[in-house]
């Protein structure tokens, strides 16, 4: 099974001939000049990777592009998608969070994006994609993204089982468990230096660990049904309160980070991989890098995961929405049609499986090694610099899903294990898909506003009353207007059964 560096150039450049015999399958006539393209995305690395890096270059001979990144922190992503929207001069293709968020869906009423629902039944992979995220993702019953394909059930709890072991805990199975985890791990010297410096959960900006944890109390996600069939906001509801109070309270004891308000999201996972903090919530493959990066400072340490632990309303996971971020194309930056399909045939080919493969894994024995048909990824630090793919995996669909190796890791394999049991006990949001006029025009400020008043409540420095104080200020600025118009457009969903338009193979 081993093989050398040249030996993989040469299965690139095979890879390269194949989309050779692809092209023109649009009934494009190939052009002697790789086609430009250029794409603005997050990064999650500190070192990206740049045209220097020769998976990179085979990505372009494979596609015949000529490939320009534009690269920007997850942390500071969208503001820089926001200034790049109100600036009006837009690279050809930008990733969005989802195409309801009130800057893109404004951006897409005034025709800035090019709808290409009718397209995508010319494109064997493009083709494959779900309808019912589809559907998520449209605007006005008209799609103009290409969504990135994610397992709905893949938030997880990553925490130290070796400080758990050595403080005589059982894995957590209910809150009081967890919560009695994140004391023992902030009081109990887990690290057994002598010193007061751990603590149990690592949080920062991003919301979603709050998010989880307030569907384990029974708050439903973004949207709940109540008993009249209506829909309403997870914060006027009693679990969601609930879920407050236990937040509240984690924080007063200190049993999580006091400055997770002003956190840098890309930094999270030090806080666990330096051996300060013993718990995570976040996707369960965090787990696996958790694991890498803390056994470089740390080689006993142990990383475990779990889905979810159960509370009064029983076990209950967060669902995604089955994708993670949108990819739209401009006409700023693509003025033709005939530019369009070549941007199309573009997205259409990172889905093909050894370009999934080489982006997502990278290349065998620079990347990863094989044993026993198992892949065991090669530390990053021993990948030579001239290979370097950190982030490229940004750029995949993954649609159709990615057909993955079997982990040569244990705690890999359970993170598999753990997303497949969360499909059971997922909690998805009824409202996902509708459209609210006032939400495009105001969502912005009112969940900022919400977000704010979470963290507020958390910390300590509002109280119940001026909470509701809060809810009220967000019902009269427009709140109210768009829990009418959400209702409406359920109201409409669930009489009618409108198709998404260009999906039906015209």
């Amino acid at each position: 099974m081993k093989r050398t560096k040249y030996t993989i150039l040469l299965a690139a450049a095979s890879l390269a001939a194949a989309s050779g015999c692809q092209s023109g399958k649009q009934g494009e006539a190939a052009s002697d000049a790789p086609f430009s393209i250029t794409l603005l995305t997050a990064s999650f690395s500190n070192n990206p990777a740049s045209k220097d890096s020769k998976v990179w270059k085979m990505l372009e001979e494979y596609t015949d592009t000529d490939l320009n990144i534009i690269w920007t922190p997850n942390a500071s992503y969208n503001d820089k998608m926001n200034i790049t929207l109100a600036s009006g001069t837009l690279p050809m293709v930008i990733k969005v969070e989802n195409t309801r968020i009130p800057g893109v869906a404004a951006a897409i009423q005034k025709g800035q994006f090019w709808e290409i629902g009718p397209y995508l039944s010319r494109y064997p992979n493009l083709s494959k994609a779900n309808p019912e995220i589809l559907g998520n993702i449209s605007n006005g019953g008209k799609v103009y993204g290409i969504y990135r394909a994610r397992q709905q059930g893949r938030p997880g709890i990553s925490y130290r089982k070796d400080w758990l072991d050595k403080l005589g805990l059982a894995e957590p199975q209910t809150i009081d468990d967890f919560y009695a985890m994140l004391k023992a791990f902030t009081e109990g010297d887990p690290d057994g230096n002598g010193l007061h410096d751990t603590y149990g959960l690592a949080v920062s900006k991003y919301p979603l660990p709050w998010d989880m944890m307030q569907v384990w109390f029974g708050a439903p996600n973004k949207w709940g049904i109540d008993e009249s069939g209506k829909l309403v906001p997870e914060h006027f509801t009693a679990e969601y309160r609930d879920s407050l109070k236990f937040f509240r309270k984690l924080y007063a004891e200190g049993l999580v980070n006091s400055d997770f308000p002003i956190f840098d999201p890309t930094r999270w996972n030090e806080q666990v991989t330096s051996g300060h903090a013993g718990v995570m919530l976040d996707v369960a493959d965090t787990a696996g890098r958790l694991e890498t990066g803390l056994k470089q400072n740390n080689p006993k340490a142990v990383i475990d995961v779990l889905g979810a632990v159960a509370g009064s309303h029983g076990l209950r996971s967060l669902s995604t929405t089955g994708y993670n971020g949108v990819y739209l194309i401009s006409r700023n930056g693509v003025k033709t049609e005939q530019e369009l399909l070549k941007v199309l045939d573009f997205m259409d080919k990172l889905n093909d499986g050894p370009v999934q493969r080489m982006l997502y894994y990278g290349l065998e024995n620079i990347h990863y090694k094989m044993y026993n048909g198992a892949m065991e990824a090669v530390p990053n630090d021993q990948v030579p610099p001239e290979y370097n793919a950190n982030d490229l995996e940004q750029l995949l669909p993954l649609i159709p899903e990615l057909t993955k190796f079997k982990s040569g890791s244990p705690l890999r394999e359970k993170v598999n294990v753990v997303i497949a049991e969360n499909a059971r006990i997922l909690v998805t949001n009824p409202a996902e898909g509708l459209e609210s006029t006032t939400y495009i025009q105001k969502g912005g400020m009112l969940d900022e506003m919400i977000e704010q008043a979470r963290i507020q409540y958390i910390t300590g420095k509002i109280d119940d009353q001026a909470f509701d104080t809060l809810l009220e200020a967000w019902s009269t600025i427009g709140g109210d207007q768009v829990i009418r118009e959400i209702n409406d457009a359920y109201r409409l969903k669930m009489n009618t059964a409108k198709p998404i338009q260009g999906t039906s193979g015209e």
